[in-house]
């Protein structure tokens, strides 16, 4: 059973031990990186540990990105060991329905490197197309909530 579960000082040091393969450091931020961002912006960030049961397999935040006034998926990996098994489609899922529930928008945007190939498949898997813009290395990618 895939969930999303608030980051705390019980679960914090598995989070941080969570990483990619070395082919994909270029892609993702660390769970630290991304947990400090949300430290600074605690208004606006919104980060889970991905479990399987009781066995933490991933991370996403969720945020709002107040210069451009939308929401995205801002962070997102699955540890290298849970890699391949279905887990990062569920927990994509389970963000979306987070910011859908929380704020209802109308869509919310996320960024893929450049050459991310498999992440930007995962994300068209869920419903998120190209919007034409690259910026900072990123193409922009939107999802407009059914």
């Amino acid at each position: 059973m895939i969930s999303l579960k608030e980051i705390s000082k019980d679960n914090i040091e598995d989070v941080l031990a969570l990483k990619v393969g070395d082919d994909q450091k270029s892609f993702v931020s660390t769970p630290g990186d991304s947990l400090a961002q949300a430290y600074v912006y605690p208004e606006n960030a919104y980060p889970f540990a991905v479990y399987d049961d009781d066995t933490p397999v991933g991370f996403i935040m969720m945020g709002y990105y107040e210069v451009k006034g939308y929401y995205t998926l801002w962070k997102f990996m699955i540890d290298k060991r849970y890699q391949n098994k279905g887990y990062g489609r569920e927990a994509l899922k389970l963000g979306l329905e987070f910011v859908k529930k929380r704020f209802d928008p109308e869509d919310i945007y996320t960024g893929v490197v450049l050459g991310n190939t498999v992440a930007k498949r995962l994300y068209e898997s869920v419903g998120f197309v190209d919007t034409g813009l690259v910026e900072g290395g990123m193409e922009e990618m939107r999802m407009v909530y059914q």
